[in-house]
C-alpha cells in the first residue's frame, strides 16, 4: 500500500500492474485497514481519495446549502471531474503501471455518490460506477437525469441506501429513497445494468461492509482470499 499527493488530494493505493481499478471518493480516511486485503479478494486495485473540498467538488451546479444554515452548494463538479480525468487518474496508473485501457469504476457515498452518478451520465472515463447513500435529493437532479440522453454503456451500476436514511429530520434530505427509486428505475427501464439494494442502517454506517457489499456485485471475490 502507497500514499501518492497530487493536485492538492491524498490517494491511498492497493494493488500493483492490475487490471481493473477502483477509485473510491470518500469523506473520511477510514478505510485504510480495508483497502489491501480487498485489492487482493476483488483482484483489482483501488485509490482512495481524500482531501477534496466535499461540499463544492462534488456538487454538479449551484444550489442552496443543506440541512438549513449550512452554506450554499458551489457547484465545481465539473472543474473536479476535468482534473480528476486529466490529472489524478493518469498519475495513479503510472504509479501502478497500469495500461491506458484499464476498465475503471468509480465508487463514492453520499455527495460523491451523487457525483459518481453525473459524471456517468456524461462522460465514459469510468465503466462501472457505485453510488452509496448517492444524494439524489440535490436540487434538480432527478429531472436532470430524466432530461439526458442515455448513450449506451457496457458497464454496471450499483446503488446502496440505508433503510433509516429517508426517516431523517431534515425535510430535504427526506426524499431521497423515493428518488434512488426513480433513478434505478428510469436507468433499467433504458437498458441499464442497473441494481438497487436497501439495507439495514443510516447514511455512513458500515461503509466497510457496505463496499463489500458493493464490490461483490461489480467484481468476482476470490474464494480463497475471502475475509
Amino acid at each position: 500500500m502507497r500514499t501518492i499527493r497530487t493536485e492538492n488530494l491524498k490517494i491511498t493505493v492497493a494493488g500493483t500492474e492490475s487490471d481493473p481499478i477502483c477509485y473510491v471518493l470518500y469523506p473520511l480516511d477510514v478505510l485504510g485497514q480495508w483497502i489491501e486485503p480487498a485489492a487482493a479478494e476483488y483482484h483489482i486495485s483501488i485509490a482512495v481519495i481524500t482531501g477534496l473540498d466535499w461540499n463544492n467538488d462534488l456538487t454538479p451546479w449551484p444550489a442552496k446549502g443543506e440541512p438549513p444554515g449550512s452554506p450554499d452548494f458551489k457547484g465545481n463538479a465539473p472543474e473536479f471531474l476535468s482534473r480528476l480525468v486529466s490529472k489524478v487518474l493518469p498519475t495513479v496508473e503510472s504509479e501502478l503501471h497500469i495500461a491506458g485501457n484499464a476498465e475503471r469504476t468509480l465508487a463514492g457515498v453520499s455527495l460523491s455518490g451523487l457525483f459518481t452518478l453525473w459524471q456517468w451520465m456524461i462522460c465514459d472515463t469510468f465503466r462501472n460506477i457505485i453510488s452509496l447513500s448517492g444524494s439524489f435529493w440535490y436540487d434538480s437532479f432527478v429531472a436532470w437525469i430524466k432530461s439526458r440522453s442515455l448513450a449506451p454503456k457496457s458497464g454496471k451500476a450499483y446503488f446502496l441506501l440505508g433503510d433509516q436514511e429517508a426517516r431523517t429530520r431534515v425535510k430535504a434530505f427526506q426524499p431521497v429513497q423515493t428518488d434512488t427509486e426513480d433513478i434505478v428505475s428510469y436507468l433499467s427501464v433504458r437498458g441499464i445494468d442497473a441494481a438497487f439494494e436497501l439495507v439495514p442502517g443510516n447514511h455512513y454506517q458500515y461503509a466497510e461492509q457496505r463496499l463489500d457489499r458493493a464490490f461483490s456485485r461489480i467484481f468476482t471475490p476470490s474464494s480463497s482470499n475471502s475475509r
